[in-house]
């Protein structure tokens, strides 16, 4: 049995514990990864409409396709927040800014965050081709230590991104801080849900963690200890992993299909190890959630 610790830093197989020279490696590393898949994530996941970098939500009374999915996230997280016009939104972890400028375009204020500078700069070209500059900025920060003064928003957005603070409670505190007295956090990732695991189980919890570059993943009741400890009330939890397994088989059937193109793009060493690793990563999610290893829950806490 393979114990998973999630206090502890996993990357690539190794757990470290927390300190600053793994932190820093962290930021590195998921610089490094978001930088050099880039334009694989243009290409075989996203549009240049919903920018998304995350699972898509598919609700059962709609037959969406994969991009409407993908924007309908937003739309689920915005109505379970009850975001009302006009808020002032940190999006923590926006990636390439798809839900900072679907946010923008309800009339929302949005900054967007990211350790990534050419995520940044990307995301500021599109707002400003899509004239939404005024209502939406990017800025290169760490969610888990902002250049904001206090009580400077009504909503925290975290879509799949708060999975890559080393210590979650340290994001959590932060995300307390900046909140308005009764503002909202909002966010949606994976949980696990269990720490020991089945050899099989390791290779592909291993796999998952490797091609995503995360440090480690918090279970629900571990998640919902720390919200408690960070001063949050009125917290609500929504398991959607029925919902977005649709998505993640659409992955496994991309990756399926680009297989051909990526044996030949990596004996002609055209692609990068990170690379390789985030193309696996296509076939280890599907069974990290299909065989039950983690559910995909929304949170909600109130300030």
């Amino acid at each position: 049995m393979h114990k998973f610790d999630s206090s502890q830093d996993y990357h690539q197989g190794v757990a470290h514990q927390q300190d600053s020279t793994s932190q820093q490696r962290l930021l590195d590393n998921t610089v490094h990864y978001y930088d050099s898949c880039h334009n694989d994530y243009l290409f075989a996941w996203c549009n240049r409409d919903n920018l998304a970098l995350h699972y898509g939500y598919w609700d059962s009374k709609d037959p969406y396709q994969h991009h409407e999915a993908l924007l309908n996230t937003n739309k689920i997280l915005y109505q379970t927040a009850d975001i009302q016009l006009p808020s002032r939104i940190l999006d923590a972890g926006c990636g390439l800014g798809g839900s900072s400028l679907w946010l923008a375009a309800q009339g929302n204020q949005v900054t967007g965050i990211s350790i990534s500078q050419k995520q940044i700069d990307y995301a500021n070209k599109v707002a400003k081709k899509r004239k939404l500059s005024e209502n939406a900025q990017f800025d290169l920060a760490n969610f888990c230590e902002t250049p904001y003064e206090d009580e400077s928003f009504d909503v925290i957005w975290g879509l799949e991104s708060v999975c890559y603070a080393l210590d979650k409670s340290d994001f959590l505190k932060e995300a307390y801080r900046l909140l308005r007295k009764g503002g909202q956090l909002i966010m949606c990732d994976a949980f696990l849900l269990k720490n020991e695991f089945t050899d099989d189980e390791w290779l592909t919890v291993s796999a998952f963690m490797k091609g995503w570059v995360l440090p480690n993943l918090a279970t629900r009741n571990d998640f919902q200890q720390m919200i408690d400890g960070a001063g949050f009330e009125s917290t609500t939890v929504e398991d959607i992993t029925q919902q977005i397994l649709p998505s993640s088989t659409h992955m496994l059937e991309t990756a399926q299909k680009l297989k051909p193109v990526q044996k030949i793009s990596q004996w002609l060493k055209l692609r990068t190890q990170t690379q390789t690793d985030n193309y696996q990563v296509g076939f280890a999610q599907h069974d990290f959630f299909h065989g039950g290893l983690a559910e995909y829950c929304i949170f909600r806490a109130t300030k």
